[in-house]
């Protein structure tokens, strides 16, 4: 009897399908610097028109939560034990409010400073650059009031004990009593390394956590000068009877903020602009690596 035989039937090779594929490759290439740069404009487009209201209360609330950074330095000096390497981590608790702030999408002056420079630098027009200044405006003097209301609460008896008070005071007249040209230099690396945690965050994915507690941390452990979480630590004093208004705008607030606005915008952002503004010109660059 004759038996025809049937050939086997190989079972199909799975293939992935290329759409898949290339979602894969695009989830697991890292942004490119001109990614980055779109993120960061679009969000700084978004800042630029927002409504005086929102900017106003959202620059006071961040003013006010940015003196967790101050209380929870101070707090870990207070109770560390004495070692030569123990401020390694108080500096720690300098990285509370700041996360906070970052995270809780708070408006935080240095943080504008990248943010909204990059809208002016794509549109190159008067009255973007109107808007920006109107933004720094109201973000600046809303975290200085917000700062000003948390430094008059941390000077109120019985908010803190006694022992953290003492390392407030401490940790205030260090901050703002360094000098106005110590606090301008040292406020510019200061302000670099706020708008590299900007620069970072959009391809961070679930890592923002550590850049902000890494870089933050960073600015502590550097005795590095900041503007805002500084006029905590400057409003403290001047509650306090410790510093009067000369001193607090002259010798430290304004060279500060000098600082910062040059290292995280003249230097930082300029650089950051300067890796890109061929490719965003000519509209190449949109994938691959940074």
């Amino acid at each position: 009897m004759n038996i025809t035989e049937q050939p086997l039937s190989d079972p199909q090779p799975k293939h992935t399908n290329a759409e898949e594929d290339e979602a894969s490759v695009q989830t697991a290439t890292r942004l490119s610097a001109r990614l980055i740069y779109e993120v960061i404009r679009r969000d700084g487009e978004e800042e630029l028109e927002r409504p005086t209201s929102s900017l106003v209360w959202s620059g006071m609330a961040a003013g006010i939560v940015i003196s967790f950074s101050v209380w929870g330095e101070a707090v870990l000096r207070t109770y560390l034990p004495d070692t030569p390497h123990a401020f390694l981590v108080e500096n720690l608790g300098y990285s509370l409010g700041f996360l906070i702030v970052i995270l809780g999408r708070m408006q935080l002056f240095t943080e504008n400073t990248i943010t909204t420079v990059l809208p002016v630098m794509h549109r190159q027009s008067w009255s973007c650059l109107v808007a920006m200044l109107r933004l720094w405006t109201l973000v600046l003097l809303a975290n200085v009031v917000g700062a000003f209301v948390a430094g008059f609460f941390l000077s109120l008896p019985d908010v803190v004990s006694d022992a953290v008070q003492a390392s407030l005071l401490e940790l205030s007249s260090h901050a703002v009593g360094m000098g106005a040209w110590q606090g301008f230099v040292r406020g510019i690396p200061a302000g670099v390394l706020v708008a590299s945690i900007v620069w970072m965050m959009p391809s961070s994915q679930s890592g923002g956590f550590f850049i902000i507690l890494g870089f933050t941390w960073m600015i502590a452990a550097g005795d590095l000068t900041h503007i805002i979480a500084g006029s905590v630590e400057m409003a403290y004093l001047v509650w306090q009877g410790q510093l009067g208004a000369y001193a607090a705008i002259v010798d430290f607030f304004l060279p500060v903020l000098a600082g910062n606005i040059v290292g995280g915008t003249a230097i930082f952002t300029m650089l950051a602009w300067g890796q890109v503004k061929n490719e965003v010109a000519h509209g190449t660059g949109a994938s691959g690596s940074g």
